[in-house]
């Protein structure tokens, strides 16, 4: 049964129903669930120099792609315990993992802590990566005759709020001049999109530049529509609870520079990551493969956060003004203590 499209009332509803959270079942008021002495602690206190023996860390890994570049990599060397990968990526799946306290860290896009803050779940980004190309294409369903973002007028959009996708189509939209009452945002979670544009459920979702090649394989009269559209922040971050904790925040501290050069290496090694990776756990050709990674970005670590909070304030701004959040200053999402962390650890052409 198709969701129904999100009118300028109900977004806020829409929300909730999105993320299967809601206020009252959390026991959220709309603030950080965290005191406000609490987010002193976080943002005041020094690091450990050295990680405490027996500290362990729960780890996202999506698709288990992070502990395959550690390995291809070298990296077995951590001052810390990995007590789980966690095959998890969504950014409402990672929130909801962090409340139950079944994750530590994990790398999303920068809206994940936009919406976090909204439910009022006290998390902080540790981490920032810089992406300058887009790592999304808007796909059309087959048989579709939509070639370009002024073409989206009137037509059903599949929208996930709590996930980079969501605030690339809004980008996209505000870039064609479009309002969101110009067309039907059709509340959908990413892991929906491809079977949404199958079914004809939707006429535009943004998929992952990993997902196009096959999609396009299989329906060869649907289309893709470039933009220069793009989602800047990768971010790693953590509840605020666990940066709280002197020991885990050391271990997040000591993961940083590993996560930076495992970025690193799999950007100068893509033959090796297209074979172990693409080809050998997504189930894509060798072509597939390398029509991804003729996409990829160059990672990019910068020493200071000042661009990231300009983009991530236009971001919460863009949600705000739609109403899907409410505005607020996003510097308190950022923890600066961990800022130079990734940038030291790269050379420095992946330094910005």
């Amino acid at each position: 049964m198709s969701s129904p499209p999100v009118s300028g009332l109900d977004r806020r509803l829409f929300l909730t129903s999105l993320l299967g959270v809601t206020a009252a079942a959390a026991g959220l008021s709309g603030c950080a669930d965290s005191s406000a002495a609490a987010d002193e602690t976080a943002a005041d206190a020094p690091l450990a120099t050295k990680v405490p023996a027996g500290t362990s860390l729960k780890i996202a890994s999506y698709q288990n792609a992070q502990q395959l570049q550690f390995r291809l990599a070298g990296f077995d060397d951590l001052p810390f315990t990995v007590s789980n990968w966690l095959n998890i990526g969504a950014g409402p799946d990672v929130i909801n993992a962090f409340r139950a306290k079944s994750l530590d860290v994990a790398n999303n896009a920068g809206i994940p802590p936009i919406q976090a803050h909204y439910q009022g779940f006290d998390a902080k980004i540790v981490a920032v990566n810089i992406t300058r190309k887009p790592n999304y294409l808007f796909a059309t369903k087959p048989g579709s005759d939509i070639r370009t973002v002024a073409g989206f007028r009137g037509k059903r959009l599949a929208f996930s709020q709590g996930q980079a996708q969501g605030v690339v189509l809004l980008r996209a939209l505000k870039q064609a001049g479009l309002a969101y009452d110009d067309v039907e945002l059709v509340p959908l979670t990413s892991n929906q999109f491809l079977t949404a544009l199958q079914s004809g459920q939707v006429d535009i979702a943004p998929l992952a530049n990993t997902q196009v090649p096959a999609y396009l394989t299989q329906y060869k009269s649907a289309r893709t529509i470039k933009t220069d559209v793009v989602d800047l922040l990768s971010v790693l971050w953590a509840p605020v609870s666990v940066l709280n904790d002197r020991a885990k925040a050391a271990a997040v501290a000591a993961y940083i520079p590993y996560w930076a050069k495992a970025q690193v290496w799999t950007y100068e090694h893509p033959e090796e990551w297209n074979e172990q990776f693409y080809v050998g756990t997504q189930n894509l050709t060798l072509a597939q493969a390398k029509a991804v990674t003729a996409l990829a970005n160059k990672p990019l670590f910068p020493p200071r956060w000042d661009e990231a909070i300009r983009w991530e304030q236009e971001t919460a701004d863009l949600l705000a003004e739609g109403g899907f959040v409410k505005k607020f200053d996003v510097s308190e999402l950022f923890d600066h203590r961990f800022e130079s962390l990734a940038a030291k650890a790269v050379p420095a052409e992946y330094r910005r």
